[in-house]
């Protein structure tokens, strides 16, 4: 799966478009390498996301085309999240 489409079935991203843009800013990691929006994501894979003075690490538990959003949560488990000041 894409991840920037990951991003948003899984909610950690309101929308596709910023998602491509977070990750075009050089804003996301995939298992400790810069991702792009065309990048490919699997079960496993731990995902940094920067967002202002906020770091988010989580790893993907399952993937999807579509999710509920009750059950998007359990696409992924919260690993870290650092503030920066």
């Amino acid at each position: 799966m894409r991840l920037d489409k990951f991003l948003k079935v899984s909610r950690i991203i309101k929308r596709r478009t910023v998602a491509k843009d977070v990750s075009e800013q050089g804003r996301v990691w995939i298992n400790g390498r810069e991702a792009k929006p065309s990048s490919t994501v699997k079960i496993g894979d731990e995902l940094a996301i920067q967002f202002g003075q906020k770091t988010l690490t989580v790893r993907i538990e399952r993937l999807g085309e579509s999710m509920r959003k009750e059950d998007a949560g359990s696409m992924y488990t919260l690993l870290k999240e650092e503030i920066h000041s």
